[in-house]
């Protein structure tokens, strides 16, 4: 018995699907303008989950003013840890897109989110070459308590475009990590340690990461301190192919936000499986292998 099956015709003077049939492990996808996906996420007591993709998350082209949308909502339990590691959305050129994520946590709650986006299909000439992206991440805590409330737009403006204002930047990246719950458990060495008495000490050992990483990208051992100040008319420094930082929130510092920025796709993927390589004795698997 066949799996699939789709069978095409003219409808209206274009070529049209009329018939898709797929089971699994075959399944069929046929682009919707202005699609919109919503899901819920309710993580059980001392359950883990891990949601990630098998590849990048693509929006195709946009008619008119027609926006593809997907809304997560995931609701995190007692000593409950969710990890979210998708490869990054690509936009085509003039998609519009919008997504949401809300995450309800309580005080013993553990999340990690990994949250990016990539400039385009670069084997086509696109950079930058979307309409509309906004990405939207909130966190509560016990209920309706703002913890985290995080929005990022990109859009072409009147003025300038996105390529412009990116200028060599090809990526952008957001990774969240909250909680002590299970993060206990990983290895006392990695800054993903989440055990509340020993976050500060761990949220340090971040700050230290970035500020060592970014002195190697901007500073040359060799130069001297005047050197080292910029003004806006020296073209001269080289950019650094990658740039990163992080800070604290919440009661306490109980999360941490990292934020980067890249030149290319592959970065940042070494990036991530450097630093989220700790869960693999949670998950089974280091993330992004």
């Amino acid at each position: 018995m066949e799996t699939g099956f789709v069978v095409v015709e003219k409808v209206g003077g274009k070529s049209t699907v009329t018939r898709c049939f797929s089971k699994y492990p075959l399944k069929f996808i046929i682009p919707k303008k202005g699609d919109c996906i919503s899901c819920g996420l309710t993580i059980g007591t001392g359950c883990t989950t891990v949601l990630t993709t098998q590849a990048s998350t693509k929006v195709y082209k946009s008619v008119g003013s027609k926006v593809s949308e997907q809304v997560l909502e995931s609701r995190i339990e007692s000593n409950a840890f969710l990890v979210i590691i998708p490869d990054p959305v690509t936009c085509f050129s003039t998609a519009r897109y919008s997504q949401k994520q809300v995450f309800r946590v309580v005080s013993d709650s553990s999340l990690v989110i990994v949250d990016w986006i990539t400039s385009g299909r670069h084997e086509s000439g696109e950079k930058w070459d979307f309409n509309l992206y906004k990405s939207t991440n909130h966190i509560f805590l016990e209920g309706d308590q703002p913890l985290f409330l995080d929005s990022i737009l990109l859009e072409q403006g009147s003025m300038t475009s996105i390529a412009e204002r990116m200028q060599d930047y090809q990526v952008i990246a957001m990774v969240v990590l909250l909680g002590d719950g299970k993060i206990k458990e990983i290895n006392q060495g990695s800054w993903l340690l989440g055990c509340r008495p020993k976050l500060k000490h761990a949220q340090h050992q971040v700050q230290e990461d970035m500020k060592r990483m970014m002195s190697q990208q901007f500073y040359s051992p060799s130069s001297t301190l005047r050197s080292h100040t910029k003004t806006s008319s020296d073209h001269g420094m080289p950019k650094p192919a990658l740039i990163a930082s992080c800070s604290v929130f919440g009661p306490k510092g109980i999360g941490m936000v990292v934020r980067i920025a890249a030149m290319t796709t592959e970065s940042v993927y070494s990036f991530l499986r450097h630093q989220l390589a700790s869960l693999e004795p949670l998950l089974g698997a280091s993330p992004y292998h």
